[in-house]
């Protein structure tokens, strides 16, 4: 009732008469003194009503680039004038950083872009505080250098493992590499680590990296289609691609590869369990230029992805690795009629192909350019089917056969027989195989093998017949016999009749040979050896070493006599006397004394790189002078397991050799130090014993100790190591423990 009073006046008021209520108390309906009115005022006044307010001290906030949506600052990014320019906006926040890794080439404006003045572009790259993000994101540099490298051909590479493959970096990586030429070659190494790494990292290496010729992914899960699918799209120029234990990856992701990359080149598939025979159909069908192809333990391939592929793929495809996988022998057989091109083939581990699929492959005429051939576990490979490949392959210059249980001499022989152009062949554990097989494939092979091995055949053993010495063998260079046990002097000096031309002799762990077999064999090669290896050969003597060092003192550059027990300082005198050009020498395990190093080091003609004392405890303290003489030429000295040589000694020998600038001697002596002091304990004793297999005081002095780690992360891997082996042994011997732990930490060289 009291507001249909006010409408009347309301209407009426003309604001010209003063104030619409003559009595002021007429207006506490409309205009409520209430507690909103901040001001004290007479009754008779117009009062002032307003919104409460609240006074603050802070400053006003600025404004920033951050507020604005990710639409205009996608839009700002794409047309900034150059790839340096976006690099550096990427240093600004995550989200700038992954907005910019979302720009494809062909959306960046370069035509709007060359038309920005400097002085906007330098005002767009700076970033203010706040649009430095809030949260604590992955501190990625965009210059890393630490995983970078240059191929050959002048681009990029970079190499991810563990938990630094992460989506962040890969959009780093796609950003950061445009301004330098474009990324070239990629690799992901994956662990139980690698969890940060999905499908939106490949995606944004498709967008910024266009260039990239190779990708590899070793054990990444959490990679599947859409991922590598996205780098088929964006990365056309792609060459190679290799896939390993990618678990997540299918026939869906391949075929994209295949139809999107023309330029595919080489393709290598290892336990990827859902890639199969539909993906190999695809390789053949649009991959014109494929050249390898590499195949391990996938399950899904069989004999219509492999009949697909070479059907199709045939005629280029120069270079097949095929390992573990469920083919018959369908699959042999049309590799062996459209492989036309195939120069080099390797086949493991095909249980399922039986001797039919061999012999097809050999009668297939289609390997007339095959050039080396490799099988190993294949239980199938008979003696009529090596007869058929050696037919079949006329140019096959290298051949390699392991653990194959149905090839005999007469199979071997057949093929040295047929294949005339053979230079190298190596046969290891084919048991079947016996001296007589050996000698008809030197007597056979046409007068070109030049290398010939023997590895772990059981039945090579000494048997006394006769054999023509009218097919000499003049074509041999390289003779390589290992651990066949019941090869012995017999055999081998039959060996040096037949084999006059050789120049590297390898003979590890043949205990049956003594000096009566050897000597023939040395004494006949009349170009001189170059290399002979006898470790492992307990009956030698010095006598055949001192052979070796008259005859061929002026060619031998490598000798190793590891653990030829019979060895003394008498062939270390016969060595120094006689070789000139020697480089390397091993005698790990013999009878070699302080006499004998000294013998070497006032060899004025000797000029020793390499020098390996593993094991000689008759060496003491008293060669550091002969050692420190030697250290002037020498690149690697081995001193493990030399009880006579003391910790002093090893740390004086340290100091003496800082000349050695290249392998920073000075720092590992600094490193080794601490472990040398922690012998004194036995427990640490047990454990570099047990663990390490040396002794504190027996230390590799070569290049490679300081190349593979940084000194201060080697340090602090060491003390690591200590601490947690002395928590796994203190309850065995808490005080020796505590011992050792403590000299570790408290002792320094001597200065």
């Amino acid at each position: 009732m009291i507001f249909a009073d006010l409408v009347p006046k309301i209407c009426a008021f003309s604001g010209n008469n003063g104030f619409m209520f003559q009595n002021p108390k007429e207006s506490s309906p409309f205009l409520s003194l209430g507690g909103h009115v901040d001001v004290y005022f007479p009754p008779r006044k117009r009062s002032r009503v307003t919104a409460p307010f609240v006074v603050s001290e802070d400053p006003k906030e600025h404004p920033s680039i951050e507020v604005l949506p990710d639409e205009c600052l996608f839009e700002i990014f794409r047309r900034l004038p150059g790839d340096e320019e976006r690099s550096v906006c990427a240093f600004v926040s995550k989200r700038w950083l992954m907005l910019l890794s979302s720009i494809c080439a062909d959306e960046i404006c370069s035509s709007v872009a060359q038309a920005v003045e400097p002085e906007i572009v330098s005002c767009c790259t700076k970033a203010d505080e706040s649009a430095k993000p809030k949260e604590k994101a992955e501190s990625v540099d965009l210059n890393d250098e630490e995983c970078v490298d240059v191929d050959p051909q002048g681009c990029l590479s970079r190499c991810l493992e563990g938990k630094k493959a992460t989506d962040v970096r890969l959009a780093a990586i796609s950003v950061g590499t445009a301004s330098r030429g474009g990324l070239g070659k990629l690799s992901i190494r994956g662990n139980s680590c690698t969890r940060r790494l999905t499908d939106a990292g490949l995606k944004a290496v498709s967008r910024g990296c266009p260039s990239l010729r190779t990708l590899s992914l070793w054990n990444v899960s959490s990679v599947g289609d859409e991922g590598l699918s996205a780098i088929a799209t964006g990365c056309r120029s792609l060459e190679k691609i290799d896939l390993s234990h990618c678990p997540a990856i299918t026939d869906k992701a391949m075929i994209a590869v295949a139809m999107n990359c023309p330029n595919l080149r080489s393709v290598t598939v290892e336990s990827c369990a859902y890639i199969g025979d539909e993906s190999l159909k695809a390789l053949g069908r649009y991959c014109p230029n494929l050249e390898s192809i590499t195949l391990k333990n996938c399950a899904l391939v069989g004999d219509q992805g492999i009949a697909g592929l070479f059907s199709s793929a045939g005629h280029i495809l120069t270079k097949a690795n095929l390992q573990g996988l469920n083919i018959t022998d369908v699959s042999l057989a049309v590799i062996g009629h459209y492989g036309s091109a195939m120069t080099d083939l390797s086949l493991v581990g095909l249980h399922n192909v039986n001797e039919r699929g061999f012999w097809v492959m050999g009668k297939g005429q289609g390997l007339k350019k095959l050039r080396s051939l490799s099988i190993a576990s294949c239980q199938g490979v008979t003696d009529a089917g090596l007869e058929a490949i050696g037919k079949g392959s006329p140019d096959l210059k290298v051949f390699g056969l392991r653990r194959s249980a149905l090839v005999s001499d007469n199979g071997v022989v057949s093929f040295a027989r047929a294949a005339s152009s053979l230079e190298s062949l190596k046969l290891d554990e084919t048991h079947r195989i016996t001296q007589c097989g050996v000698f008809g494939i030197l007597a056979s092979c046409g007068g070109k093998l030049k290398a010939l091995a023997l590895s772990n055949c059981l039945g090579l053993k000494d048997s006394h017949f006769g054999f023509p010495l009218n097919s000499l063998c003049t074509s041999l260079r390289s003779l390589a016999i290992h651990n066949c046990p019941g090869f012995g002097d017999s055999g081998l000096s039959m060996l040096g009749r037949l084999c006059t031309k050789l120049t590297h002799v390898e003979l590890r762990g043949v205990e049956g040979v003594t000096d009566a077999g050897l000597l023939p064999l040395v004494q006949t090669p009349e170009a001189g050896l170059a290399k002979v290896n006898l470790s492992g050969c307990v009956n030698l003597t010095d006598n055949v070493v001192a052979k070796i060092a008259s005859l061929h003192g002026e060619t031998l550059e490598v000798l190793n006599l590891e653990r030829c027990s019979g060895i003394s300082d008498v062939s270390l005198m016969s060595i120094a006397t006689n070789c000139s050009v020697l480089r390397e020498l091993d005698v790990s395990g013999c009878r070699v004394t302080d006499l004998g190093v000294a013998l070497l080091a006032r060899a004025e003609q000797l000029r020793l790189q390499v020098l390996s004392l593993v094991g000689c405890s008759l060496v003491s303290d008293r060669s550091l002078l002969s050692l420190k003489m030697l250290g002037a030429t020498l690149l690697g000295l081995n001193i493990q397991l030399c009880h006579g040589i003391s910790s002093a000694a090893v740390t004086m020998l340290l100091e003496q050799l800082w000349r050695c600038c290249l392998f920073r001697l000075t720092e590992v002596a600094s490193v080794l130090w601490p472990l040398v002091v922690a012998e004194n304990s036995d427990i640490g004793c047990w454990i570099f014993r047990t663990f390490l297999g040396f002794r504190p005081s027996s230390v590799l002095l070569g290049w490679k100790l300081a190349a593979v780690v940084p000194v201060r992360v080697y340090c602090v891997l060491c003390r690591c190591l200590m601490l947690f082996l002395g928590c796994f042994m203190a309850s065995v011997d808490l005080f020796s423990w505590a011992l050792a732990v403590a000299a570790m930490w408290f002792s320094r060289p001597p200065s």
